[in-house]
């Protein structure tokens, strides 16, 4: 058996409203885009790396960057397309067996964890491979509890988790995609799907301006020297609380 051809694929446009022209805003001194740039670089697991973008300005920024950039419709940068929409052009014009997306509003993620998930991606059958949360905390729906019983407390640890889809890594088996783009089904979630757990601190999503200052906050502790922790006594401190 051949080697698989796996392509990654970084969306990025430059319209973005509620963090304006977030890709290329600086997040530590560094363009967004360029924490998924070189994560994917990093990895040495991939064939190409594309960034999919109608903006010039990202082209540009992709190829001194060093990887390949794919301009996409303007039609196709706009609040109204999704993911789906932007994948099927790309894939129409590339060949591969698996197309990864490295979410660029995903920058706290781990050249690690990017590997794991490349590993998951062609080590097994799947053909879809979805990054999730998993969510140990009692969960409603619609007003109805999802993974726990109102009549018992039971503890959190114990829980069966929910599973919150992020988008930081999702993997599709070309073939599959466009075989349910074809016979008008959605590829987003087409074929086996496999679930991949993200470390809860490299899951943070930025929509807002909020979760800008979050992630912002995770790399500055992560910049910091590492301490043992350190605990209150009487012995150490005459302080009455």
């Amino acid at each position: 058996m051949g080697r698989i051809k796996c392509v990654a694929m970084i969306p990025a446009r430059m319209g973005s409203k509620r963090i304006p022209k977030k890709n290329i805003r600086l997040l530590r001194g560094k363009p967004l885009i360029n924490y998924a740039i070189d994560l994917a670089n990093q990895s040495q697991r991939f064939d190409e790396i594309w960034v999919n973008s109608e903006s010039d300005l990202l082209n540009e920024l992709a190829i001194g960057s060093g990887v390949k950039f794919h301009k996409r419709p303007v039609e196709l940068s706009s609040d109204d397309a999704t993911n789906k929409d932007f994948t099927t052009e790309f894939l129409e014009k590339h060949e591969c067996e698996f197309l990864i997306m490295v979410n660029p509003t995903s920058p706290l993620l781990r050249v690690e964890t990017v590997r794991c998930f490349y590993d998951l991606v062609v080590d097994n059958d799947y053909d879809t491979v979805l990054s999730v949360l998993d969510e140990y905390a009692e969960c409603f729906y619609d007003g109805r509890p999802l993974n726990f019983s109102c009549e018992k407390k039971i503890n959190s640890q114990n829980l069966s988790p929910v599973q919150k889809v992020v988008w930081a890594l999702t993997a599709w088996r070309r073939s599959t995609f466009m075989k349910a783009v074809r016979e008008r089904h959605c590829g987003t979630f087409a074929g086996k799907i496999g679930l991949f757990p993200i470390p809860k601190d490299e899951s943070c999503d930025l929509d807002t301006l909020e979760d800008w200052a979050i992630a912002e906050g995770m790399l500055i502790a992560r910049s910091l020297k590492k301490e043992p922790p350190r605990y209150w006594s009487r012995m150490t401190d005459d302080r009455v609380f």
